[in-house]
């Protein structure tokens, strides 16, 4: 007999922490399949709640309310953080006290997607597998293996979707109409290779996590001829491993695994603990670096949760007088300096308390008073908030979300940005003045313009639509203002947020990301830049295209004098590099709107803020223009609320 022991949050179910405080789960694409089809086996649950009184009671709570019927044993039921080996420990003891005769660790299986908790249980003596799909696969010790699956000429995405759904496949991130990187086993494989797909195995799982990072800068001369384009991304990608694995040497206990070429870059496993978001390419671009995440609802329904006809809704898109009043009103310069500052550590977080910010990093212990503090602010606007949590590299962390919910409206209408920060690119020395690495629990890490801007935009957005409903006026689409976690990690909040909201079957009209938008140096022209490309082919190309216009047309009517960038398609080079590039994946439109931070191409350097992840990224920066700030912020929130219908 074996034991199956299973993570909940985003392994079994997507969690959420309503505004009463009560935990909601949501069961994950393909999980009661599998628990059904193991009935016979014990089942046991390996949990981190939470550190908060009652955590455990709440969460047992949840748990039985989401799986009614299952995970009765108690005996199996552990909670606590699994930052070591103990409670996977305690777990291989319970299950033979369950048994009623000796057990090995080995008979033991943890599922769970966190590959640090994965090698946790593996040094506990435990069988693991990187998911639900692949329970019966530990349960047999077969491997899992990370996966690129081509599809030829007349196979399409769908037809790879309904294929995956009957075997033992996990798609981790789509490349093309013709190349998904996926988890599978040989039997999976095999199904893949009977339906027409072809199949290269690269590396098993293990307790490995999925990277692909990206380069930007021009690839080295290797001869008299230029390479054929199959040619220099293969070259492109065996030169950016090397950069990686070099990087890593000296910090990594195991060695990094080229997974192929990706996009612009190259794809990459790396175990648990391994530090690659740390690692930055010299002269790289802003998001270079981005966490895959295995769904295995990825490639479904890809595309149609697009409400039909987004170009012709509400006209052309342009703001009506009232939007255009309001928005000036509620989004200052003021205003935005205010919140900054505030989360900046300029000045205190919270009015009458003496707490001042040093540092919004993932890995900062301001990290969580900022979103307590950031989710009092939405409440107090009288919207509906909610906190999701989300594991990276052992701390718990949460994405903010706060909504005015629209009875019947036919989608929702997202405004975002990322509330953490980074100084990874700041020069520190140590006590004899020699450098040091970016320690983030030590370092200050402001994130005035990186971005404590959009932070601030969206705040003051909500309080904008606010506005607007006690003067009686009512949107005809829902509208959510989201706070993303972990952007500076690979995207890794937004890709929880968006991958939960596609398995609970959300319809999203939009997404408008602010990422970045204080940043204009003296004397230069005002540049807003507005990404819309996406390497995901489908609807989402056009449909991101039309809402990036949208914002495109809005901000002459705020500043005629504003020059807009408006980039779409491949060459877009914020493809992949902030959290809109997330939606893009499910299949949703959205656009990240920012300063002027790429260069053009032929060469011109952006003209946005030149403290770029270090500690001089401030409200003191001669670089951050909260007026240029406000310029942005209203375009976008004018344009939001336009296509919510107000």
């Amino acid at each position: 007999m074996s034991v199956l022991f299973f993570d909940i949050g985003a392994t079994l179910a997507d969690a959420r922490i309503e505004a009463d405080g009560s935990l909601e789960l949501t069961p994950r694409p393909r999980v009661l399949a599998v628990l059904d089809a193991f009935r016979d086996v014990p089942q046991g649950i390996l949990s981190h709640p939470g550190t908060h009184e009652g955590a455990a009671e709440a969460a047992a709570a949840a748990l039985h309310a989401a799986f009614p019927g299952r995970f009765t044993d108690d005996r199996l039921v552990h909670w606590g953080p699994k930052d070591s080996r103990r409670l996977f420990d305690e777990a291989v003891t319970s299950a033979a006290g369950a048994a009623a005769r000796p057990l090995s660790a080995d008979e033991c299986v943890f599922v769970g997607e966190d590959p640090q908790e994965r090698a946790f249980a593996r040094e506990a003596g435990m069988r693991t597998a990187p998911g639900p799909v692949f329970s019966l696969a530990a349960l047999e010790n077969r491997p899992v293996f990370w996966t690129r699956i081509e599809l030829p000429e007349g196979h399409r995405l769908s037809r790879l979707a309904a294929v995956a759904e009957e075997t033992e496949v996990v798609p981790v991130h789509v490349t093309s109409a013709a190349l998904v990187l996926a988890m599978t086993t040989t039997r999976g494989a095999a199904v893949l290779e009977d339906a027409g797909f072809r199949v290269d195995l690269r590396a098993p799982v293990d307790d490995t996590a999925a990277f692909l990072i990206r380069d930007n800068r021009p690839l080295p001369a290797a001869g008299a001829a230029a390479p054929g384009p199959a040619a220099a991304t293969a070259r492109r990608a065996t030169a950016v491993f090397g950069h990686v694995a070099d990087g890593l040497a000296a910090t990594a206990a195991l060695a990094v695994t080229p997974l192929g070429p990706a996009p612009g870059g190259v794809y990459l496993a790396a175990p648990a603990g391994t530090p690659v978001e740390e690692l930055h390419l010299p002269g790289a671009k802003p998001g270079h670096t981005e966490r895959l995440l295995p769904d295995p609802a990825l490639l479904a329904g890809r595309g149609t949760t697009l409400p039909e006809g987004l170009a012709a809704v509400f006209g052309d898109g342009l703001p009506s007088r009232p939007t255009i009043d309001a928005v000036r009103a509620a989004v200052t310069p003021d205003v935005l300096r205010r919140h900054v500052a505030c989360i900046s550590g300029a000045e205190p977080l919270e009015e009458g308390l003496p707490l001042k910010v040093r540092s919004r990093d993932a890995a900062a212990e301001d990290n969580v008073r900022v979103v307590d503090a950031l989710a009092r602010r939405f409440q107090d606007l009288g919207l509906t908030v909610r906190r999701h949590p989300f594991p990276w590299h052992g701390h718990r962390l949460f994405n903010v979300e706060a909504e005015h919910r629209v009875a019947g409206a036919d989608s929702t209408v997202l405004i975002t940005a990322h509330m953490d920060s980074t100084a990874g690119n700041g020069v520190f020395t140590d006590a004899d003045g020699e450098p040091r690495p970016y320690d983030p629990a030590v370092d200050p890490a402001p994130g005035a313009d990186d971005d404590g801007s959009g932070t601030a935009a969206v705040m003051a957005a909500a309080e904008c639509l606010t506005a607007l409903l006690h003067d009686g006026k009512v949107p005809a689409r829902s509208v959510r203002f989201v706070l993303f976690n972990a952007e500076e990690q690979g995207l890794v909040g937004s890709k929880y947020y968006a991958r939960a909201a596609a398995a609970a079957g959300d319809r999203i009209a939009g997404v408008f990301q602010m990422d970045m938008i204080a940043g204009r140096q003296r004397g230069s022209v005002p540049v807003i830049e507005i990404h819309a490309g996406s390497l995901v082919p489908g609807p989402v190309v056009n449909a991101s295209d039309e809402l990036g216009g949208r914002v495109a047309r809005a901000v002459p009517v705020i500043d005629p004098a504003v020059t807009v960038q408006q980039l779409t398609g491949p060459d877009d080079p914020a493809v992949g590099r902030s959290d809109h590039a997330s939606f893009h994946e499910r299949g949703w439109a959205a656009v990240a709107v920012s300063e002027d931070l790429f260069a053009t191409p032929d060469g011109m350097p952006g003209t946005g803020t030149r403290q770029y992840h270090t500690p001089g990224d401030t409200l003191l920066d001669e670089d951050h223009n909260p007026q240029f700030a406000a310029t942005v912020a209203q375009s976008v929130t004018a344009a939001a609320l336009t296509l919510a219908g107000l």
